[in-house]
């Protein structure tokens, strides 16, 4: 991963196994500010050209790069248990920049967790890591096979599952109204495609965003964070 606040949120979780810190003259005291020393791994000094022997052209690095492995994080059954939040679903959101802006959102909004789908998201990428701005290591990120099981597991503990659809009649501050206190899982659709068949039947309701109607949709990413902010400000 690379960027200063990826790499530096990275050092900081002690669940984190971190192999190598590359970091530029300029960018070892920028990151000491933003996470002071001692940290638990021993930078290397390296110029800005060797960022582009293994990132891509575009990266924007700021100087820092940590090579590390993926988070275990806890099974969902134990997440929900010691946290409150909504728990996000994405159905095949495939852009790593999407996935770590929603994570970005899922953190400022107290989520408790991000599910997606095992063989169609991104893995951990740097561009997650650099999209999310540190919250990779702040809300845990769950990969599963079949998204519809997960819903039925979420209905069973006692969520109440919704599925963000432009065409839903409600909006969805009209189903949170009705909701009171009970604790909610939002599942949002592939960039373009929207939900699946099996995730929109299975969902409890599905709700709309009232937005424009000279605009087709919204980004997957801004849905989420207003979806989260709608139930954050309750």
């Amino acid at each position: 991963m690379y960027g200063q606040h990826a790499v530096a949120a990275a050092l900081a979780n002690p669940a984190r196994r971190n192999r190598r810190l590359l970091l530029t003259a300029e960018a070892e005291p920028a990151l000491a500010e933003v996470l002071p020393k001692p940290w638990r791994l021993t930078p290397e000094r390296v110029e800005r050209t060797r960022f582009h022997t293994f990132l891509p052209e575009d990266s924007l690095h700021q100087g820092a790069a940590l090579l590390t492995e993926p988070l275990n994080p806890p099974p969902l059954e134990r997440i929900i248990q010691n946290s409150l939040g909504p728990v996000l679903l994405l159905d095949q959101v495939t852009d790593p920049r999407n996935v770590g802006a929603i994570l970005r959102s899922a953190a400022a909004f107290g989520a408790a967790a991000v599910v997606v789908q095992d063989r169609n998201a991104p893995p951990e990428t740097g561009a997650l890591a650099r999209a999310a701005s540190g919250a990779l290591e702040l809300v845990p990120m769950l990969r599963e096979v079949n998204l519809a099981r997960v819903i039925i597991a979420l209905q069973k503990a006692g969520f109440w599952v919704i599925g963000l659809d432009g065409g839903a009649k409600a909006t969805l501050a009209e189903v949170r109204a009705q909701l009171g206190e009970r604790r909610v899982a939002l599942v949002l659709g592939a960039e373009g495609g929207g939900l699946r068949r099996l995730q929109r039947e299975t969902c409890d309701e599905l709700a709309r965003l009232p937005i424009d109607a000279r605009m087709e949709s919204l980004n997957v990413s801004n849905a989420a964070a207003v979806a989260l902010y709608e139930f954050a400000r309750g």
